[in-house]
């Protein structure tokens, strides 16, 4: 499962990356840079609002789960061993 974590993503990357588009716009429209920029950073919120995304605190909170689950699984074995190894002693 491929999980983007949305709080992980830095506000300022997105600003970067539409101050990047918009610098790579010709000199003829660079009076429209301003908004360019912000159509450019709409555009790029918009389509990560499109992702299937979890927020940090949901991905910590299943990653928590996944140990505790895994710790009483690893628990369970070893109790289902010993009373293998008793019922099979008796």
């Amino acid at each position: 499962m491929l999980a983007i974590v949305w709080r992980m993503i830095d506000p300022k990357l997105i600003d970067e990356l539409s101050e990047h588009l918009s610098a790579s716009i010709p000199s003829g429209f660079r009076t429209l840079q301003d908004d360019i920029s912000k159509n450019f950073r709409a555009s790029l919120e918009a389509g990560l609002a499109k992702l299937d995304l979890v927020t940090r605190e949901e991905f910590d909170v299943q990653s928590a789960v996944l140990a505790r689950t895994r710790e009483k699984l690893t628990h369970l074995e070893q109790q289902l061993k010993a009373l293998e190894s008793r019922l099979n002693s008796d």
